[in-house]
């Protein structure tokens, strides 16, 4: 992916790592905070989904993850892998994707409030609790922020599942971005509503909500593609980084039963399609999993 370094930490940017800047100030464009107004594009979808109040709903409740709850049994080496330039990057990423969506929520007068992204390497306290390794990248929705373990891509995502490359890590941090999208707009307090009322669905509703997230993050995708900054095989990096956290291939690697009936993100094969349909059309309004 073609990207530009730049100079300043973005204000949501923290580096909490073992011997990092914890650098938390500088850039970024302000919180676009619009009043809700008309719906467009974003509000319409949702409008359909689930009618009446759906701008409501606080973020609440506990984090988001890509896998990792699935995952996380194994622990990282909690080894400080990324360089400054690997820094800059995950900072270009925040910066890239939140405006984005800045932008997305300014033009349907929806009310946005930025999200913060997080690297460590070590456990540290978050709005929803103790942030360790074995979580793996997820989102906060008590804090807005998004969390990642430094130790994962390397360790985890290339070296278990063969998922390399830089756009594999975009896919990542697009995904938990999408995990924020929700929480603002009352997608996800809505589904924890939907669980407890329905407790045997809470696994089926977990998955509907994560594959919503991958489809988020392929809409963003495609607006990177159409700015010039994907390079040949960036879609497939993140296609194989979605099959990498399917809930099969998982349970697969870890020597286990597939069986869907546990499953809280859905299959690869799901995770791919979903990313695909996002990134294929550029458009919210087909991120329709609930449906």
């Amino acid at each position: 992916m073609k990207w530009t370094r730049s100079e300043k930490a973005d204000r949501n940017f923290r580096d909490a790592r073992t011997g990092g800047s914890t650098r938390s100030s500088g850039g970024g464009r302000g919180g676009a905070a619009v009043g809700v107004g008309g719906m467009g594009i974003i509000g319409l979808i949702l409008a359909l989904l689930f009618g009446g109040n759906i701008f409501g709903g606080q973020g609440g409740g506990t984090a988001s993850g890509t896998a990792l709850d699935s995952v996380g049994q194994t622990q990282s080496s909690q080894t400080n892998t990324l360089d400054d330039t690997n820094e800059q990057w995950f900072n270009f990423l925040l910066v890239d994707v939140q405006d984005f969506w800045v932008d997305q929520f300014a033009d349907n007068s929806i009310r946005y409030e930025e999200a913060t992204l997080t690297l460590f390497d070590t456990p540290i306290r978050t709005g929803c609790g103790s942030a360790q390794a074995a979580i793996g990248p997820h989102y906060c929705p008590l804090d807005k922020g998004i969390y990642l373990e430094t130790g994962f891509f390397e360790d985890i995502l290339a070296r278990r599942f063969g998922a390399t490359g830089d756009f594999a890590q975009a896919y990542v941090v697009a995904h938990e971005f999408g995990h924020h999208v929700q929480g603002e707009l009352g997608i996800s307090s809505w589904v924890r509503e939907q669980q407890s009322r329905n407790p045997s669905n809470k696994n089926q509703l977990s998955v509907l909500l994560e594959l919503q997230a991958d489809c988020l993050a392929g809409v963003w995708a495609r607006s990177a593609d159409e700015r010039g900054m994907l390079d040949r095989g960036d879609i497939a990096e993140a296609l194989s980084a979605a099959e990498a956290v399917g809930d099969d291939r998982i349970q697969q690697s870890q020597g286990q039963r597939i069986n869907p009936h546990t499953w809280t993100h859905g299959s690869a094969e799901e995770r791919q399609f979903w990313f695909e349909q996002g990134f294929d059309t550029g458009d919210t309004e087909v991120c329709d999993t609930f449906q």
